[in-house]
């Protein structure tokens, strides 16, 4: 069937799905791109900031496995709705702290809303597209990571110079209502929406699993964590977001500190690295859906494209020979992009082995894992460049930290091939 005659619905939802995560990073990054700012206005430490991150990851962490089931059991219009509130909520509260321990708390508070991104968004996606098109349509709401990335540090510094530091986080905390608005306007799941021609609906469920009755319930965590199909993706999610929560919340510093980059002005260099994620992200997951529709199993087309990225990261060890601030720029945004493509199929394998009913507690429980070791990793980055800082030689510490960035994706990848070695589905796991 053409796809002309198919209905397009489906990816208004997915441009729906890209705004909400893009905002999700803006309110994100702003803390890592008014650092230098902040931590004269309150003293901070290396140390102090990587526990505000800490505090941030362990409540997302936390927030992870709370959306994740209450998603399934609720679903991802509410789900997502009351996500987004918390999270702006949050975001508008950092204006108006008047300390550390002020900002330990609202970041709290807004680790716990935007946990809840990625089950809901993952979720919608299983519901409104076929195994065919996920991954792409996963890549594209997760380029909004990106994008969020890139329009940061254009959108933040301009923002300081002409409003002030609390102007900036009020305003870029506000657009999650604007957001809201368009989600009740639009978003309802295929079987309830109106504008959903019989074609597009018939397309979108071309290759959904057939639920037995009693099956729509949804698993127990306790059930998900025997399965060797949820340790894929906590393996995967586990080693890997560290790394992209390194490059979210020290990359600004590690520029400002190595090559005195200004991030008092719109910063080019950091836009070109989020902008290279982009297309890592959107590239990451048209190329398994290539693969899917050339005749390859989903699995085989996923891990295929997760061992090419992961070796695509390896170079950023060679960051520490970079002198000129450009070539830094080219090594890290290559392994950057290859992150994101990673995460739009890390993402997508979870809605290929898992029926639509555990797909947000999964999300939620490798999620939770993710955002543990992201919650650890920034007391070695806090110390490190502490140690190194005291020392007089603070690029050490990035060249240390570089060089666990370039190993970490290829660990995974062998976990995860271990795992999936002669995989039952889950179905069958279940039943044993």
């Amino acid at each position: 069937m053409e796809q002309s005659k198919i209905g397009n619905y489906r990816w208004v939802i997915c441009a729906l799905l890209f705004f909400a995560t893009t905002i999700n990073y803006i309110d994100r990054q702003i803390l890592g791109l008014l650092k230098p700012t902040l931590e004269v206005e309150f003293n901070w430490t290396e140390s102090d900031y990587a526990n505000i991150v800490m505090v941030f990851a362990g409540c997302y962490a936390l927030g992870y496995i709370i959306f994740g089931n209450f998603i399934d059991r609720i679903g991802s219009k509410l789900g997502y709705s009351i996500s987004i509130i918390i999270w702006s909520i949050a975001a508008i509260a950092h204006a108006f702290v008047k300390s550390t321990l002020g900002f330990g708390a609202v970041r709290a508070v807004l680790g716990l809303g935007e946990a809840g991104n990625f089950p809901a968004a993952v979720k919608a996606t299983a519901e409104w597209f076929p195994k065919r098109e996920r991954a792409l349509a996963t890549g594209i709401f997760n380029s909004g990571t990106s994008i969020g990335a890139v329009a940061a540090p254009i959108m933040v510094p301009w923002l300081l110079g002409s409003y002030g530091w609390q102007e900036a986080f009020i305003i870029t905390g506000g657009l999650g209502f604007i957001w809201l608005i368009f989600w009740w306007l639009f978003y309802e799941i295929p079987s309830r929406h109106k504008k959903v021609a019989p074609a597009e609906f018939e397309y979108i469920h071309s290759d959904n699993e057939v639920s037995a009755p009693g099956d729509e319930k949804p698993i127990s965590w306790g059930k998900l964590l025997g399965l060797r199909q949820t340790w894929v993706f906590i393996s995967g999610k586990l080693l890997t977001d560290p790394i992209w929560w390194f490059f979210l919340f020290w990359l600004p510093s590690y520029f400002a500190t190595t090559f005195s980059l200004d991030l008092k002005k719109p910063s080019l260099h950091l836009a070109i690295v989020y902008t290279a994620t982009t297309f890592g992200s959107i590239g990451g997951g048209y190329l398994s859906s290539y693969l899917i529709k050339q005749g390859w199993a989903p699995l085989r087309a996923r891990k295929t494209t997760l061992l090419i990225v992961a070796f695509a990261v390896l170079p950023i060890i060679l960051a520490k020979y970079a002198t000129d601030i450009w070539v830094a720029v080219g090594i890290i945004s290559i392994a950057a992009a290859a992150h994101q493509a990673w995460s739009a199929n890390i993402f997508t394998v979870v809605s290929d082995i898992f029926p639509k009913r555990a797909v947000s507690s999964v999300v939620g429980i490798g999620g939770m894992a993710g955002s543990i070791g992201s919650t650890l990793f920034p007391l070695l980055v806090g110390s490190l460049l502490d140690y190194y800082k005291a020392a007089g030689n603070i690029g050490a510490g990035y060249n240390i930290l570089f060089v666990i960035c370039g190993l970490a994706y290829i660990i995974a990848w062998l976990i995860i091939h271990f795992l999936t070695t002669n995989m039952k589905s889950v179905e069958e796991s279940l039943r044993d």
